[in-house]
């Protein structure tokens, strides 16, 4: 029955519209049926070809659409039909060690992808059949491993301003993590640096267990939102099947400023910093869709480019409040060689106690004191009027200073057993004394 049912199909007019209007970064069709999501096929110059666009609103006779290429040879009247559904993208082990961009077509040169295809739609896991998150997951970074500890299935963002590290840091942890899995998502990069990325940061090692997913900073903004929901899904896929899996992407802001340009070209009108309404509905249901299923988990890091070092504009506070943690990269510390630039008194994972033992716990608030002592004496310090004597936890972080910044301190080629950074920190607070 299905077979006459599709000949049936084949059989029927094709449906077609034709172009209204072109205006800024959308497209209006008119004459044509779909659903929001769906993906248009507008026909172009013969040497520029089709354009796919995907519908983003929807009024009465008229489709807002939103190109997911070059707009180049378009014009009014250009034929619309709509495309085979909504946007498929390839997931599965075959797409291990490839790099996609954010439609899912393959960029490495090494040829087409034999995998299955599904829709970018997928439901975040029940509330409450979410397995509690209770497990950690070594980054192989000892900063991170011991202060700030990530648990299977958590969500972390890393936020810093631009030229701080974010790039060299996920690569630590797509390197040294003990997923199964990495998804990378650069969404808006510099097509400069996607290259140095993979062949510089991540290399072959990071590559064969990894999926990259790129959207560079001149492609359409729809094509950049769509990385991100593309990299999520192949995440999922992988999780479906009960793998644990690490998704990091870089970075969130531009996912928000590439949601920014869609909405503002849909109508819809510009409220916090420019930014409409639907800014942040998009990052919550992309960040709410990782974690853990019944099982397999998906442990999300997420950059986060905070404007002018602004820790508290629009787009960094509210992903801050959906996400698990924080994780600061300081300038200051960057501009001294102190890489990963992590300001350990400012980040802060809300599941380390679910994830670390009690001893943990005491080693990893030792140290924090001891920091935030060294920190509070600085100025003393500098210009030499600070009494040694005068406070133990102050003479702790003088006396060991140059193995506080080892401990804290790694190379980009280092890995860092979660055992052996712990083991660390126990010989180091050990060293402090009695500081009470």
């Amino acid at each position: 029955m299905s077979r006459w049912s599709a000949v049936l199909e084949a059989a029927l007019p094709e449906r077609s519209g034709s172009v209204s209007r072109i205006l800024g970064l959308s497209v209006e069709v008119r004459g044509l049926t779909a659903a929001v999501g769906d993906v248009v096929t507008i026909a172009g110059e013969v040497a520029a070809g089709e354009v796919d666009a995907e519908v983003v609103a929807a009024e009465e006779g008229t489709l807002r659409c939103m190109p997911l290429s070059a707009t180049n040879g378009m014009r009014i009247g250009a034929r619309a039909t709509v495309a085979s559904g909504r946007l498929r993208v390839p997931v599965g082990p075959p797409v291990l060690g490839r790099i996609i961009d954010g439609l899912g077509r393959p960029l490495d040169g090494r040829g087409p992808l034999q995998a299955r295809r599904v829709t970018l739609d997928h439901d975040a896991p029940p509330v409450m059949e979410r397995a509690r998150i209770a497990a950690p997951l070594a980054s192989g970074v000892r900063a991170i491993d011991t202060l700030s500890p990530m648990g299977r299935g958590q969500r972390m963002g890393l936020f810093a301003g631009s030229g701080v590290g974010k790039s060299s840091l996920l690569s630590m942890i797509a390197r040294g993590s003990a997923a199964d899995v990495n998804v990378i998502a650069l969404v808006g990069e510099r097509g400069r640096e996607v290259r140095e990325f993979i062949e510089d940061d991540l290399r072959e090692a990071g590559l064969a267990r990894s999926v990259v997913v790129v959207s560079t900073s001149d492609q359409p903004a729809m094509a950049r939102l769509r990385a991100a929901f593309t990299a999520t899904r192949i995440a999922e896929a992988f999780r479906d099947d009960g793998v644990d899996v690490m998704l990091m992407m870089d970075s969130l802001t531009r996912v928000a400023m590439a949601q920014r340009e869609i909405g503002l070209a849909a109508g819809e009108p510009p409220a916090t910093r420019g930014y409409p309404p639907s800014t942040f509905p998009v990052l919550a249901k992309l960040l709410e869709r990782a974690g853990n299923d019944r099982q397999g988990s998906i442990t999300g890091v997420y950059t986060v480019l905070v404007d002018g070092d602004d820790h508290n504009e629009p787009v960094a506070d509210t992903v801050r409040s959906i996400l698990d943690g924080h994780i600061v990269l300081d300038r200051s510390l960057a501009i001294t060689g102190h890489h990963p630039a992590i300001d350990v008194l400012a980040s802060v994972s809300r599941l380390a106690g679910k994830v670390t033992s009690a001893e943990q716990q005491q080693l990893a608030a030792t140290l924090r004191t001891v920091l935030a002592a060294r920190r509070d004496a600085h100025d003393l310090i500098g210009i030499g009027a600070y009494q040694a004597g005068a406070d133990a936890r102050v003479d702790a972080a003088i006396t060991h200073q140059r193995a506080l910044d080892q401990f804290l301190t790694q190379s980009l080629d280092e890995q860092a057993s979660a055992e052996d950074s712990w083991q660390r920190l126990r010989s180091l607070v050990a060293a402090f004394g009695d500081i009470s």
